[in-house]
């Protein structure tokens, strides 16, 4: 089974935030492969379903950010899912946005909901779908910065973000994940 792993905080104070992305991007994939989040475990909401013949799931974990992996980890253990057919989308502040960087191991350079996913998973090679959300402008903290939400002029680039990194996760269904990212790496403009 290939799980997809959105990366946010849950809650509608946090829809929609920058932090979000991940979170956004399950949503899409839902819409897009009418696979229902309709299920809860493990402190995750999740649904399954078939993808070209592939079982999938979609994960959206409902701990904070930083505790992402402790729903993870029971919910792809109950699952038996192995981590090479795992994909976590989620923000970063070091690219710009509209930029995408697929990676297939790594460090959670500072994010940490992968840190805490990494220390869940006792691993750093998993697939990751990076989703640039740009440095804060000077003098905004970057806590205010990736919980607050996106500006009508970004909607645009966000939706074009969200309809690419959907695709990337669709390809890994039948692709192997370098193939994905070979195709997919860069800018959603380009």
């Amino acid at each position: 089974m290939k799980c997809f792993i959105g990366l946010g905080n849950p809650g509608p104070k946090y829809e929609k935030t920058r932090h979000n992305i991940g979170f956004m991007t399950i949503d899409r994939l839902s819409s897009d492969t009418n696979i229902d989040l309709d299920k809860t475990k493990f402190k995750c909401h999740y649904g399954t379903g078939l993808l070209n013949g592939e079982k999938v799931m979609l994960v959206k974990p409902q701990t904070f950010m930083n505790l992402s992996g402790e729903g993870v980890r029971p919910l792809i253990d109950y699952y038996n899912i192995e981590l090479e057919d795992i994909v976590v989308i989620y923000d970063d502040l070091d690219l710009p946005l509209g930029r995408i960087r697929l990676r297939q191991k790594g460090s959670g350079g500072g994010h940490n909901g992968i840190k805490s996913l990494t220390q869940h998973f006792g691993s750093e090679k998993y697939n990751r779908i990076r989703l640039g959300i740009e440095r804060p402008p000077a003098g905004v903290p970057v806590t205010n910065y990736v919980l607050g939400k996106f500006s009508e002029a970004d909607s645009k680039i966000l939706d074009k973000v969200l309809d690419t990194s959907s695709e990337a996760c669709r390809s890994f269904v039948t692709a192997p994940f370098l193939d994905v990212m070979n195709k997919y790496n860069g800018d959603v403009n380009a």
